[in-house]
């Protein structure tokens, strides 16, 4: 995929596929197109009320875009369990070129001035393709997670690819669906405009769960 630029990769996402790498350190990239693709439908998006609670209390700051490139290292840094990382340089420096062109986006949560969870992912029509998050505090890519639903659900999105299903996820409501049913989604969702700063940057947590619950 020497030719791979941020063109080349809308254009894959629209029509339902994505790369990785096999290791932080591969020079090479490859396509993937799951036959089952995770799906985290935010009409019945549920959230935990351990997880409600922990919003209003909110323990952490929670930004968004302020430091995208950071975000995506700490998501390639290893894994607590010893798992690799699919995010190479040349995906970091391709989705770096997504979010300078606005079809990219991260959620940051701070505790202090330290960076403590997060995560990113591409947006294109009203579908956002979440990529990857990292947790280095209790709850913080949880709440990264919900604070990113909220935005979605307030800025007319319709769908949200999580490309697998996690135990993670499915907590919310992840699920699984056939690659066709997904590209029938993705095309109808496509075509629509979602506005990833609709809701406003500086929302509250009252604001957040308000979002959350509100009807699709």
């Amino acid at each position: 995929m020497n030719d791979l630029d941020a063109d080349v990769l809308l254009r894959a996402y629209a029509y339902g596929v994505f790369p990785m790498a096999e290791s932080a350190d591969a020079n090479d990239l490859f396509w993937v197109d799951p036959e089952m693709r995770g799906v985290l439908p935010l009409d019945t998006f549920h959230m935990p009320r351990r997880l409600r609670r922990t919003v209003r209390a909110s323990p952490y700051r929670v930004t968004i875009d302020q430091c995208f490139r950071d975000v995506m290292i700490a998501c390639a840094s290893p894994r607590e369990d010893g798992s690799g990382t699919w995010i190479n340089e040349t995906i970091i420096d391709l989705y770096c070129q997504l979010h300078q062109r606005d079809h990219a986006h991260s959620i940051e949560v701070w505790e202090g001035e330290k960076l403590v969870g997060g995560l990113y992912g591409v947006s294109l029509g009203a579908v956002f393709f979440g990529e990857s998050m990292f947790s280095r505090a209790r709850d913080a890519s949880k709440i990264a997670l919900i604070y990113l639903v909220a935005r979605l659900k307030r800025g007319g999105y319709t769908l949200l690819d999580t490309q697998f299903v996690t135990s993670h996820l499915s907590q919310f409501g992840a699920i699984e669906i056939e690659r066709d049913v997904y590209k029938l989604q993705l095309a109808h969702a496509i075509v629509e405009t979602g506005r990833f700063t609709q809701l406003p940057v500086d929302a509250d947590p009252a604001e957040i769960l308000q979002s959350i619950t509100q009807a699709s």
